[in-house]
């Protein structure tokens, strides 16, 4: 990736192409390369709203991707749980404290960029 194309994109677009394309593919779809290897096919993330009564479910998503605060009677997830992987990474850099704003604010950033990807 070039210099300026990584200027033109968003923390948000960046963070996603980074760490969730490759299940959810690079436009949202769900054919990211290793879907087809996961013992739960990603979900197309592009129609969410849709699904969702026409309005975008933020809150749910952001939820989803952070992860720490998953209900364990709802299931296991495939999918990593970011918030904890995020945390881990930002604190070492910022210190607990910093490290928890930096990764809620990665995450607002991803759950921003895939309400992007709605249709």
């Amino acid at each position: 990736m070039s210099a300026a194309t990584a200027q033109e994109m968003s923390y948000g677009e960046a963070e996603y192409l980074n760490s969730c394309a490759v299940c959810h593919g690079v436009g949202g779809r769900g054919d990211g390369p290793l879907g087809d290897f996961l013992l739960k096919h990603p979900p197309d993330l592009t129609h969410l709203s849709e699904r969702n009564g026409g309005r975008f479910p933020y809150s749910r998503v952001f939820a989803t991707i952070d992860g720490r605060y998953a209900i364990p009677s709802h299931g296991d997830r495939e999918m990593p749980v970011w918030g904890r992987q995020f945390l881990e990474e930002d604190a070492k850099t910022y210190g607990p404290s910093g490290g928890e704003v930096v990764t809620t604010e990665r995450i607002h950033n991803l759950t921003g960029y895939i309400e992007t990807l709605q249709h």
